[in-house]
């Protein structure tokens, strides 16, 4: 058992509470254990200018923490005058996690701006940004569709990310904070609802590991990602001969453990 109780293979407890904020066209509150993300969508209407003319959207993040979402104070990056470069890395991953789930040729020439903001960390702010960053861009353009700005839903698929890590030899799945610090090898996984991986980080701290770690951790990302699947899934229903999404009438999710 771990000092949370959990078993190596289970997540921890996940909640997602959808329209947390008024104003965004799409917007939660997510939670892993005692991380704690403010994810939201602001629709845009237009496109950088690489991307003007060419009839497709764009969707791009920013991810930020506040000064006390850790136990000690950390000075806010705008204050400090530059980005840190696992900020930008964060923000790019889950930038391309969320086109991985859109078709862009659908949303048109307008941007889908998500912000991520973490107001409380245990480890794993990346992933738990990742997962409730699908739900806010899913509502978002639901809306959009329903109040007729685009003619079809642009959602192809679901999209979520885990974090893996093998610690003394054994490998447990959604790492806190604790564990986190004490992994030999760390890796965040996100992965689509069909089963499918759009994107792997793997890294060892000053330790290797073999191919058949690696793919017991990956098969145990992948249960982890389904169970958080499984979990967005509730807050949709899905018309399975046209395709088209419509919000369930939840307004929070939970996970049973």
């Amino acid at each position: 058992m771990r000092s949370d109780g959990r078993k190596a293979d289970e997540l921890r407890p996940i909640t997602i509470i959808r329209d947390f904020l008024e104003y965004p066209e799409g917007s939660c509150l997510i939670s892993f254990g005692r991380t704690k993300v403010i994810c939201t969508a602001s629709v845009i209407e237009n496109v950088p200018n690489w991307l003007k003319g060419k009839g497709q959207g764009w969707i791009t993040a920013e991810y930020s923490m506040l000064p006390r979402a850790t136990q000690q104070r950390n000075i806010r990056e705008s204050v400090s005058g530059r980005i840190g470069g696992r900020t930008h890395e964060i923000q790019r991953m889950i930038g391309r996690a969320m086109r991985t789930a859109v078709d862009l040729k659908k949303l048109g020439e307008r941007t889908i701006w998500v912000d991520c903001d973490v107001i409380q960390a245990d480890g794993g702010t990346r992933t738990a940004a990742i997962t409730g960053a699908f739900v806010a861009v899913a509502d978002a353009l639901i809306r959009l569709k329903k109040e007729g700005v685009i003619e079809e839903n642009p959602i192809k698929d679901f999209v979520a990310a885990v974090s893996v890590g093998l610690i003394n030899d054994r490998i447990f799945l959604d790492l806190n904070f604790e564990e986190d610090s004490a992994a030999q090898v760390d890796m965040n996984v996100v992965g689509t609802g069909t089963g499918q991986f759009s994107e792997v980080h793997t890294m060892g701290e000053e330790h290797v590991f073999t191919k058949e770690q690696l793919i017991e951790m990956l098969d145990l990302a992948r249960k982890g990602i389904d169970e958080l699947i499984d979990l967005q899934s509730e807050l949709y229903i899905i018309n399975q001969e046209t395709g088209e999404w419509e919000r369930s009438e939840l307004k929070e999710v939970h996970s049973k453990g």
